[in-house]
């Protein structure tokens, strides 16, 4: 179609041109899955997600009840492809050395859960931690953070340290449908569907957080209009699009020489 033609065009039809555009013009990530998770952990670092040997990272490997994880003891700032461990979710040891954060266990409970998940997220990032300790619940009322609209659910009270099957059940439960979790009192949470859309709502999350608490100290927040918030999600959560901005923020990553080491084997 021309390009003058497009003035014509209603805003639906521009939506789906682009879709379309998208989906012909942007590349699928040609990262390994190993890779991908080692790079997430080096991102979510940069990003305002570190807090010591706290929050884990799990990723399907496609075969039934088996992930890739960090080994406890190590930094999101220290994971390599290398050393990731393959686990099945018993958190028994498969390939690698060491051993899987026990909290891993709830991680189980949502792949049971949801079929549709295959990688989750969770750390105690700042600004979400600090929504929790205030019990208040993630309020998506910009833009930029529309991609998590009504994709958020909360738990009000911290059921403690989530090494147990209670809290694994709890906690998958809590999550229900939605894409992410706010924990009172302890951090957030992300299933996606992919490393890249979980690695990209990790980070949307933190900073929805962030400007929640720099708007509530100016003022009392206002709503967006749920039509408008729903037709932003559906339009920025799509995968090619969490593809390139994945490819965008692991570029950013491995320009730090610290990252160097990020995508060695050993």
């Amino acid at each position: 179609m021309a390009s003058q033609d497009t003035f014509e065009l209603k805003k639906d039809e521009l939506i789906q041109q682009s879709y379309a555009q998208m989906d012909t013009h942007l590349a699928d990530s040609s990262y390994t899955l190993r890779q991908k998770l080692a790079l997430t952990c080096r991102i979510l670092f940069d990003n305002g997600h570190d807090s010591g040997l706290a929050g884990q990272i799990t990723a399907r490997t496609g075969a039934p009840g088996e992930f890739l994880t960090q080994r406890l003891g190590l930094g999101f700032d220290e994971i390599s492809e290398g050393n990731l461990l393959r686990v099945d979710e018993d958190l028994n040891v498969l390939e690698g050395d060491g051993m899987p954060n026990p909290a891993n266990r709830f991680h189980s409970w949502v792949y049971r859960a949801r079929p549709d998940v295959n990688c989750i997220i969770h750390t105690h990032a700042a600004h979400a931690s600090a929504l929790g300790m205030l019990e208040e619940p993630l309020v998506i009322s910009h833009m930029d953070n529309c991609v998590l609209y009504d994709d958020v659910a909360f738990v009000g009270k911290w059921p403690g340290i989530p090494v147990g099957n209670e809290e694994g059940e709890f906690i998958s439960a809590a999550l229900g449908s939605k894409r992410a979790l706010l924990l009172s009192h302890h951090g957030m949470l992300v299933a996606g569907g992919s490393v890249e859309e979980a690695c990209v709502l990790s980070i949307a999350f933190e900073r929805a957080a962030r400007m929640q608490l720099l708007a509530s100290a100016a003022g009392k927040i206002q709503p967006i209009d749920p039509e408008l918030a729903r037709e932003a999600h559906d339009w920025i959560l799509r995968p090619r699009r969490n593809a390139v901005a994945f490819g965008y923020y692991a570029r950013r990553s491995l320009k730090d020489p610290r990252n160097a080491d990020c995508l060695k084997k050993a």
